[in-house]
């Protein structure tokens, strides 16, 4: 059941006299929910989400820690509800976040049945907290213990929080060559002239009160892992017991005359960001790649740039991920907005006037007028540092972990972006995803090794990305797939997408179809397999499709 508003209230705080420290409202009968279903209930205009489970009711927030997506309108599935936006998970019993890329958990609220009549009560004191940060331990004085986290990224954030909450009582250093504490780095090509301090994940109190040490504008040079320490950019040298290498990667350059010119731009920083938006406004930009981020600035500047051209090395964006009706959706709703689209091609050099971007000229001999060329090609990984080391790279320099993010090294794990790993529901299959809720969760099954908590990956990969405010959501691997099964229609601006491989679906991708991505998702997650046969029947009843 999702969203149905419950038929009767009443309230016991109506009389103005009243003093209690709860505001108790009667929110549906008995009879109302049945096992396995959910629904928005409403305590003194504060919205709920009650669930029941093997007889049990529960109360928690409604609102996704994540992004404040109603959680009543996604899909739960055993003690757990999936938020229908971007993949959040949370245990419905005790509101414990299970799956990013939220990162705190819900509040619950009391629930008693009396006369066949559901109650629910909310603190009045925290009537207006929507997240519930989970307890965290501190260092103890004396325990010498130094777990050493390199990058200041999603996996880092994730694995500090993680040991504190395991009460790990030792000392944690968090280095980051950024100037910035850990942000969400998702906002960066959807908000591009974003303020830092708005998308700042934990405030230096935090850290504070967390007994994490965070260490800015440092950089990695080297790790001796017999040694067991890692040499700074300023001299320094840092001993640890344990480690995390997670310093992501960066923005791949064009090898081609003219980069080092003005107004060519990356997109790696939140100042990048802000640059890049300030560059464009009302000038010719020229865009060279059709990634998710590429894709996600030209969508961004259409009402702010005078004209935006987009350079692709492939027919469609994203041809080999989403494939090709998407690819070629992508370009229609960015084309009715006059974005101008040169696939199959690729850039020769970058001539410029007086040290500035003039034109770009493509390998087919056209020439194109630019004020700003902003490059998004691909990735190099942060790994230099690692060369020499005993630690084992792949042929494209990411390392390489196991199950439990363990690199070759004991005692040496590896996270993010860096990180080429075993993906569970593609048969184990080593992979390099550089999603921020799978970032995430290879901090937390790496604290949890750490501790010799022995817990293997088991993440589902969710993603998405937005285009003129529409939001396409993918769950899933599906490099791969041979088959597509639709339901809905692209030009409908309404679908779902299941990819195919052997018989099964492998991945999902939708659009205006929630909480579809997120039922998939739960799915992979339970090692449930969806049929070929059940993706093309015309029942959707398991989508829970509201």
């Amino acid at each position: 059941m999702s969203g149905a508003k419950p038929s009767q209230q009443e309230f016991s705080d109506s009389d103005p006299e009243d003093t209690s420290e709860e505001l108790t409202a009667v929110v549906c009968l008995e009879s109302d929910l049945q096992d396995g279903q959910m629904m928005e209930v409403e305590v003194g205009h504060h919205s709920v989400l009650l669930t029941r489970t093997d007889g049990i009711y529960s109360a928690l927030g409604n609102q996704c820690t994540h992004y404040g997506a109603p959680l009543s309108k996604g899909f739960i599935s055993g003690n757990r509800v999936r938020c229908p936006w971007h993949g959040s998970c949370f245990n419905v019993l005790t509101g414990d976040l299970e799956e990013y890329p939220g990162i705190d958990c819900l509040p619950c609220h009391k629930v008693k049945i009396q006369n066949s009549k559901v109650y629910v009560s909310v603190n009045k004191k925290t009537l207006r907290q929507e997240k519930r940060i989970k307890g965290m331990g501190a260092a103890v004085p004396g325990v010498t213990h130094t777990i050493l986290l390199l990058g200041g990224g999603a996996a880092s954030l994730i694995c500090a929080e993680t040991l504190r909450q395991e009460n790990f009582s030792g000392r944690i250093i968090m280095v980051s060559r950024d100037e910035l504490l850990p942000y969400d780095k998702t906002r960066l090509s959807k908000v591009m002239n974003v303020e830092s301090d708005s998308i700042v994940l934990r405030r230096m109190e935090f850290f504070h009160q967390s007994d994490i040490e965070v260490w800015l504008r440092k950089e990695a040079l080297s790790v001796d892992t017999d040694k067991k320490t890692v040499t700074f950019d300023d001299g320094s040298i840092q001993s640890y017991d344990q480690l995390l290498i997670s310093t992501g990667c960066r923005a791949k350059g064009l090898d081609v005359p003219g980069m080092k010119l003005d107004n060519v731009r990356m997109l790696e920083t939140p100042e990048d960001a802000r640059q890049i938006h300030a560059a464009c406004l009302g000038c010719k930009v020229v865009l060279v790649g059709t990634s998710f981020v590429g894709m996600e600035v030209a969508s961004y500047l259409i009402d702010k740039a005078s004209s935006i051209t987009v350079i692709g090395s492939s027919e469609l964006p994203y041809q080999n991920t989403l494939g090709p009706e998407i690819g070629r959706l992508t370009m229609t709703i960015l084309s009715e907005k006059n974005v101008r689209f040169y696939m199959n091609d690729n850039v020769t050099e970058v001539k410029g006037v007086d040290g500035k971007v003039k034109e770009v000229v493509l390998k087919s001999g056209k020439v194109i007028p630019a004020d700003v060329l902003i490059v998004g090609i691909g990735i190099i990984p942060n790994s230099e540092f690692l060369r020499g080391s005993k630690i084992q790279m792949d042929a494209k320099n990411f390392v390489v972990a196991d199950k439990y993010m363990q690199t070759s090294v004991p005692d040496v794990f590896c996270g993010g972006d860096l990180a080429t790993f075993p993906l569970a529901m593609a048969n184990n299959r080593l992979v390099n995803i550089g999603h921020w809720q799978m970032a995430q969760a290879h901090g937390r099954i790496a604290a949890l090794n750490m501790l010799n908590k022995q817990t293997e990956l088991n993440s589902v990969p969710f993603y998405w990305t937005v285009l003129l405010g529409k939001t396409i959501r993918y769950a899933g691997y599906g490099e791969g797939y041979t088959e597509i099964v639709m339901k809905g229609k692209f030009e409908d601006m309404k679908f779902l997408a299941l990819y195919i491989k052997n018989d099964e679906v492998i991945a999902a991708a939708s659009l205006n179809y929630d909480p579809a991505a997120s039922a998939v998702a739960e799915r992979f997650a339970a090692r449930k397999v969806i049929t070929k046969k059940e993706a093309q029947s015309d029942d959707l009843s398991w989508l829970q499709l509201s």
